[in-house]
């Protein structure tokens, strides 16, 4: 394989050929040259005809591999900045060159442990050897939400909650007249009906406006390239002081490439990010999670019946001394009509909260900094370079705020010649306004990298191309809070041999260290083998009509990483007397035991990943049609456990909690799945075609578990690593008869006509936990199938793109709050189709009740639904002015465009795929823009 001399950060490459330059581990190499596991987009040319927000939106549209969150199914993916660990939602679309997607092992061998699960590699755009450029981009656009949660008003509420009492043998709690008065409308403060989505509350769109400035330039000696952007968004709430909630960043980057001589090359990157977001304090009203409940969260738990947020002051009686006293005291009147309404339940609300209790001000500063200096050691020997890169990155965040108290006032009502009065208020809690600043939240972040390396590029005889690399690298983060510093550490080898760019040979090794280890076993190689053979070179093919480019590669590894193993010290005894049971040996002794937690294992290594893959790339008809796809089958073996199943059971008690079992290296997964991607380019006309079609399909298995389950379908070995498993359901029980002929249930809870009724899958005329079986594929790590489609339309000045993506196989649970309506929990619209005596024949949901409904609520196929999908996720118009018509301007391209995002979804179960309930609602978001080019 062709290898480069210059750093992994340079533009300017000197190569064979012209063909695009693909950013790999520490180099760049010519397209045609890889030999397989590699995608590269150019996001510089995309973001043309693309405009978008996020570094990485929607990429599975264009590559093969990519499922949105992983990289061929594998999890926790490393992403490289500049060719450091950073953040990819910390560097925006604009100021991005070209993202490399490394998924297969050959490709990520030279990065060691951290980045045996794939790499994102992004290069940041660079200065050119031309004149002084400066391009501005101005965007702006509206959010549109698609959906919002569907609850119950207030009486349907109270009727349904007597529903659930009746069903439980109850008496009602709202009567005939008080579900009447809720639900009149008359007095929508003495009879709430709160709906947390109504105008009220929400704004029907809100902004997002950015604009950035790029300048880039230089000659043969000196090359800059300046990134300065900012935006600011918006929020959906219109009230309080979350009305003028919003988030914006501030980014300054600079890229310099200098020449210092003819044998010297140095370049230098920093960039600063200023991150702001503010918005209205709201109170943590369970207290024990030490989460705070924000307005999403309060509105998919607040009944709508509890109480009205704003009381107007009209309905106090003039005569009520008392009730004037107390409200005229308060700090909070709002717009000189309500009080804040209250209860003796509920002494706090988030209406209340955005009012009352101040806001508060999140800053985020992330400063990044590297430099490196390319040598030419062509005087020693000719081929010979040398490179070293160091980086220190550093960000810290916190919150500023002012925490203020407040009372609220629960109306004492009467009825005074048939109008609602106000007779007096009963005050809860008290007004407090320190005028003190608090400082929460503070963290911090410092990372600092590393690397040097050789790099050796030999032609002999125009037929001979040999390279070799050697890399010593590493780096180390510092995060607030924790003792133990996340850090990689490696040396690599790589020698490649390549005969007249026809046949190929690539070998690379990673010696990788880990301190999660114990001594002796925190070392190891990781080698890899790559070979490759381009067809289209032989004589056979190399006058070929039809195909202009053919390339097969094949390559085996072996990576040793401890990314799967999740603390430091576990393969060390360890014993804790935090969790002991009190005890004495005589009245009044007062003794804690001594548990442990783990027994000793000093064999525990490295956890492997074992990979075979093959690549195909081809090129027909006059580059009409391009096709690239992979096949891999990788093995992760060695993933740490502590075994039950090999060890004696007297090894581990339940109570006090104790165990002597060892951490060892146990469970396997195997992944297997094959990428492609096929791109056709065709002129139809005076119209330029470009059709790209990509996707994966991969499987996944656990073959090797720690498992002693009585019955063999309940084996998690064989089966898929993120299935999900439950109860197979038969419906809902129709009478009391059934249920008194069907197996027993009784152990999932009480059970009544219009409960779930399950498969026995045993046979032994019980329903319990020895009835779980697998149910399907949830797609943990991205749906078994992801597919991707993108279209770009050229005529004349005016650009079309379309890009939609699809994802296939997967399952999930309806079994947030919003669909299991049990308890006190707040009702949302599935529940009308409950089952009642009088609807038993066509219900589609058990029974309501006021308890826990243990048997109904619980991980089954009842619940369980398909989250096929197929998104529209952009459509944007582009059209560049004629340049003819700039003739004699300082503007020397000008461009504007509308476009759209998160158009439309398409599947069966659209409407749950659409529904977000803890959280703001998803939106559709419209946009126009200009550039300009000076």
């Amino acid at each position: 394989m062709e290898a480069q001399t210059t750093a992994e950060n340079e533009t300017d490459t000197i190569v064979s050929s012209n063909e695009p330059q693909v950013q790999v581990a520490y180099r760049k190499v010519a397209k045609s040259d890889i030999l397989g596991g590699v995608s590269v987009i150019n996001l510089e040319e995309l973001t043309k005809k693309n405009y978008n927000t996020y570094s990485l939106d929607n990429m599975q549209g264009y590559i093969g591999g990519y499922t949105g969150s992983s990289l061929w199914g594998m999890g926790e993916y490393l992403v490289l900045v500049d060719g450091i660990p950073r953040d990819a939602n910390n560097v925006l679309p604009t100021e991005i060159e070209q993202i490399s997607f490394l998924k297969s092992a050959a490709a990520t061998v030279l990065y060691g442990s951290r980045a045996a699960k794939g790499v994102i590699y992004i290069s940041t755009k660079r200065g050119k050897n031309k004149p002084l450029e400066i391009g501005v981009r101005a965007n702006t656009g509206l959010h549109l939400p698609k959906s919002n949660p569907k609850y119950l008003g207030s009486a349907q509420y109270m009727t349904m909650y007597n529903e659930a009492r009746a069903n439980d043998e109850l008496s009602p709690l709202y009567s005939d007249e008080d579900i009447y008065n809720y639900a009149s409308g008359l007095n929508p403060y003495r009879y709430p009906n709160i709906d947390f989505y109504s105008s009220d509350y929400l704004k029907k769109t809100y902004n997002r406006t950015d604009v950035t400035t790029e300048i880039a330039g230089g000659n043969e000696r000196a090359r800059f390239y300046t990134n300065i952007g900012y935006y600011r968004q918006g929020d959906l709430l219109d009230f309080g002081e979350a009305k003028d909630n919003f988030t914006d960043r501030l980014n300054i980057r600079g890229n310099i490439d200098l020449k210092l001589n003819k044998f010297i090359d140095a370049y230098i990157n920093a960039n600063a990010t200023f991150y702001n977001s503010r918005s209205a304090n709201a109170t943590d009203r369970d207290g024990n999670d030490g989460v705070t409940d924000n307005y999403w969260t309060y509105a998919s738990v607040m009944r709508p019946n509890r109480v009205a947020p704003l009381v107007p002051l009209s309905y106090i009686d003039q005569n009520s001394v008392n009730a004037w006293n107390l409200v005229n005291g308060s700090a909070n009147i709002i717009d000189n009509q309500y009080f804040l309404g209250g209860s003796l339940s509920d002494q706090t609300n988030v209406f209340a909260d955005y009012y009352a209790t101040g806001y508060s001000k999140w800053t985020s500063r992330q400063f990044q900094f590297d430099t490196g200096l390319d040598f030419d050691l062509g005087g020693i020997t000719e081929g010979l370079a040398f490179h070293t890169q160091f980086a220190v990155d550093y960000s810290t965040s916190y919150t500023q705020s002012y925490n203020n108290k407040y009372a609220v006032f629960e109306p004492q009502w009467y009825n005074y010649n048939g109008q609602d009065v106000i007779g007096d208020v009963i005050k809860r809690n008290n007004d407090e306004h320190s005028g003190v600043q608090n400082i929460s939240g503070s963290t911090n972040r410092q990372t600092i990298a590393f690397s040097g390396y050789f790099t050796y590029d030999k032609t002999i005889n125009d037929v001979h191309n040999l390279s070799a690399m050697l890399v010593a690298a590493g780096y180390q983060r510092t995060l607030s809070g924790e003792y133990h510093r996340p850090s990689n550490a490696n040396l690599g080898l790589q020698v490649a041999y390549n005969y007249k760019q026809k046949y190929y040979a690539d070998f690379g090794m990673a010696a990788v260290h880990s301190a999660k280890l114990p001594k002796g076993n925190r070392n190891a190689m990781s080698p890899s083998l790559t070979l490759g053979w381009n067809l289209a070179k032989e004589d056979f093919l190399e006058s070929s009509s039809v195909i202009d480019d053919l390339t097969w590669s094949v390559s085996g590894s072996i990576l040793n990483s401890d990314l799967d193993i999740d603390g430091y010290y576990l393969y060390l005894e360890s014993y804790t007397q935090a969790d002991g049971a009190w005890w004495g040996w005589y009245d009044g002794a007062n003794e804690q035991s001594t548990n442990a937690i783990q027994g000793g294992n000093k064999d525990l290594t490295f956890v492997k990943r074992k990979e075979l893959s093959t690549t195909l790339g081809a090129s027909l008809w006059n580059n009409l049609l391009k096709i690239n796809t992979s096949f891999f089958i990788n093995s992760t073996e060695g993933l740490i456990i502590q075994p039950n199943t090999i060890y004696p059971n007297y090894f581990f008690t339940y109570w006090p909690d104790a165990s002597f079992i060892p951490n060892v290296n146990f469970n396997n997964d195997r992944r297997a799945g094959i990428d492609f991607n096929v791109e056709l380019n065709k002129k139809i006309g005076e119209v330029d075609v470009k059709l790209g079609v990509s996707g994966m399909y991969y499987t996944t298995k656990a073959t090797k578990r720690d498992e002693n389950y009585e019955y063999a379908y309940q084996n998690r070995q064989g089966q898929p690593i993120d299935g999900r498993w439950g109860l197979e359901s038969m419906g809902l029980f129709q009478s009391q008869e059934e249920i008194d002929a069907a197996p027993e249930q009784t152990t999932l809870g009480e059970v009544k006509p219009g409960d779930i009724r399950y498969v026995d899958q045993n046979n032994d005329n019980i329903i319990d936990n020895k009835d779980i079986v697998f149910l399907g594929k949830a797609g943990w790590s991205g749906a078994p199938l992801t597919t991707g489609l993108n279209l770009t339309l050229k005529w004349k000045n005016f650009t079309f793109f379309a890009l939609g993506t699809g994802h296939f196989g997967a399952y999930s649970y309806k079994n947030s709050e919003y669909y299991w309506a049990f308890g006190e929990r707040k009702y949302s619209e599935v529940v009308l189709d409950r089952w009642t005596e009088e609807t038993k024949a066509t219900a589609t949901y058990p029974r309501l009740t006021t308890k826990s409904g243990s048997n109904n609520f619980r991980d089954s196929d009842f619940w369980m639904y398909k989250t096929n999908r197929l998104d529209l996720a952009k459509v944007q118009l582009t059209y560049d002015l004629p340049k003819s018509w700039l003739k004699n301007s300082i503007v020397k391209e000008l461009s504007a465009y509308i476009n759209g995002s998160n158009l439309l979804t398409i599947s069966k179960e659209r409407e749950v795929l659409e529904l977000n309930t803890t959280s703001a609602p998803q939106a559709r978001f419209y946009s126009i823009g200009v550039k300009a080019l000076f």
